[in-house]
């Protein structure tokens, strides 16, 4: 019985300390990576666009589907970056390639945010301020 005890204990201090990573990783890329204030603040004013267009459930799941891939493409290019600056502090011609395509991804994921943000955003957001447009 005591066995068990100490391997859920072992377990929920295991999932703890996970989160705590993770909490920190994620005041690590606000504090360091300006492009992560700008996805914030893109996030803050989509959402509240979201909220005051009355959106449905469909759409919510696609805004909330893009803004997730925006900030998880730019935690794993800033992962990307750190790591290869670890591996390769000097200059090196693929350690740039490396990181020119992490943050490709970010602009990939960002630009496919804009154009589905714009396809379920625009027309409603068109309608509420009495814009007509066919």
């Amino acid at each position: 019985m005591k066995s068990k005890i100490k391997e859920t204990e072992q377990f929920i201090r295991g999932r703890r300390n996970s989160f705590q990573y993770a909490f920190a990783g994620f005041i690590y890329v606000l504090k360091t990576q300006k492009n992560a204030w700008l996805h914030f603040a893109s996030t803050v004013v989509v959402i509240a666009i979201s909220f005051w267009l009355g959106i449905g459930r469909v759409e919510w799941m696609a805004i909330l589907l893009v803004i997730g891939l925006v900030w998880m493409a730019e935690f794993l290019n800033t992962a990307l970056e750190i790591v290869v600056d670890l591996a390769s502090p000097e200059n090196h011609p693929l350690a740039k390639a490396g990181k020119d395509v992490g943050a490709a991804s970010v602009l990939i994921a960002a630009i496919l945010a804009v154009i589905i943000g714009g396809i379920v955003l625009l027309q409603p957001l068109l309608d509420k301020i009495g814009w007509l447009v066919e």
